[in-house]
């Protein structure tokens, strides 16, 4: 397993879950989830086999050596399965706030998102909040799946922000909704 040199502590768990650092071995179902789920995030196109190596061993393997990486992303397990991954993005070391990424296997997602994305949010808190002592989370979302802001505000997160017509979707302009939460 690869560490990343930042975190002193790399694997976060709760009853069978687990948050490992990103693993390479899980780059190709990352890129079929993501490339099925396009819709939803800010990714301007399909993913090839290609892209996703070359992602892998010039952008990811590079993370785990840095002082300051602008990403930190784990793979998500059940029962050591692995089912989702996510973690830390666009990362403000200086205002001590990251952006919380989070895609689940595309199969499970009717009927585990709501309770894989909860588990996430502990497990990524503590990453955030505990071993790093940031001050902030927040969640950039399109608004196209309400099902994310009321497992966010299930668990204590606000609703910081609307950008109206802020990105063009469907051949239609549609908000962006931000949610976030202040480690006190």
């Amino acid at each position: 397993m690869k560490t990343y040199k930042i975190l002193e502590k790399q694997v976060y768990t709760h009853k069978n879950y687990k948050l490992i650092p990103i693993r390479y071995e899980d780059r190709f179902d990352i890129m079929k989830w993501r490339n099925e789920q396009i819709y939803h995030l800010r990714q301007n196109k399909i993913l090839n086999l290609n892209d996703q190596e070359n992602y892998f061993n010039q952008i990811i393997s590079d993370l785990f050596d840095q002082e300051h990486p602008n990403q930190i992303l784990f793979s998500f397990l059940e029962k050591d399965i692995f089912v989702a991954y996510g973690g830390l993005v666009h990362i403000n070391w200086k205002d001590k706030n990251a952006e919380i990424s989070f895609v689940i296997d595309t199969d499970l997602e009717k009927n585990k998102f709501e309770k894989y994305w909860s588990i996430f949010l502990k497990l990524i808190e503590e990453v955030t909040f505990v071993y790093m002592n940031f001050h902030k989370l927040f969640v950039y979302a399109f608004d196209l799946r309400p099902n994310l802001y009321k497992v966010l505000e299930a668990n204590n997160y606000i609703k910081e922000a609307v950008l109206k017509e802020h990105c063009f979707y469907n051949k239609k302009f549609i908000d962006v909704i931000i949610h976030s939460k202040i480690n006190y």
